[in-house]
């Protein structure tokens, strides 16, 4: 079992590139799952219903979210009537789990892939620079009790390093793989830990890197130089897919291989 997870997609530079590499990624690398954090897409901050519509027509599973998620308002209608149908494309859109309880939307999707197998996709927030939500360790001990799916995946969405690695020891055995998002910066220590969870601290960002963390680098620099407020504009330049990919055996859930994948726009 091969599962692809992309990193934030920000904006337009983001979904096209997904667009365009996403079948020769799946092709190349067997791909039976492919799953990323969407809530970059709309123009950098948050994500529409179109544009949800939009990811996962191109075969993207799930969708995983952050602390912009309620940067697009509609979303909010979007997640309230998935709440109440409890099914649907809305299902596949995830935002934290460890959000106050009563808030709209799911944090856990349980699937099948399409070579058969069941799944499990997990969204976490860290609470560390971040908002105060609930405490992520004990929501995802919560979430395990009730998850049948030996293959589990969580996305970790935090600020500080030592959050996200934490979390991955805390869920070392227990989880397929768990891979953090939300910083833009992909890191070079993916590995396996002890007892069979992949691990990466950041996927890194899917949009342009001719940027700083997908923003106009102008813009930002404007920012820091002059604390004044200013409208932030997604980049357009040296646009990349940064993934992961892990493979893992279906019958345990155990990761067996994880691989940072970094395509440029050709």
């Amino acid at each position: 079992m091969r599962i692809l997870f992309i990193g934030d997609i920000f904006g337009r530079p983001g979904r096209t590139i997904v667009r365009d590499e996403l079948p020769a990624l799946v092709s190349k690398h067997k791909i039976d799952l492919v799953l990323a954090n969407g809530e970059n897409a709309a123009a950098g901050f948050g994500i529409t219903p179109p544009l949800v519509d939009e990811l996962l027509g191109l075969g993207i599973e799930v969708l995983t979210t952050g602390n912009h998620i309620w940067d697009k308002k509609e979303i909010i209608e979007f997640f309230e009537r998935a709440t109440e149908n409890q099914n649907g494309i809305a299902r596949r859109v995830l935002r934290p789990a460890n959000y106050p309880a009563g808030t709209p939307g799911f944090g856990v999707f349980e699937g099948t892939s399409r070579s058969g197998h069941e799944f499990a996709v997990i969204n976490l927030q860290g609470r560390v620079f971040m908002a105060n939500n609930d405490d992520p360790f004990r929501t995802a001990d919560a979430l395990l009790e009730k998850i049948k799916a030996k293959i589990i995946f969580v996305d970790i969405h935090a600020e500080a390093t030592s959050e996200k690695i934490a979390l991955g020891w805390y869920l070392d055995g227990r989880v397929t793989a768990v891979i953090g998002t939300h910083t833009h910066i992909p890191t070079a220590d993916e590995r396996v830990l002890p007892k069979g969870t992949a691990y990466q601290t950041d996927v890194g960002m899917t949009g342009p890197y001719d940027s700083v963390i997908g923003v106009d680098k102008e813009q930002i620099l404007q920012r820091f130089l002059k604390n004044m407020p200013i409208r932030f504009e997604p980049a357009t330049g040296d646009v990349r897919l940064a993934a992961v990919t892990v493979e893992c055996d279906p019958a345990t859930g155990r990761a067996a291989s994880i691989e940072r994948i970094l395509v440029k726009q050709s």
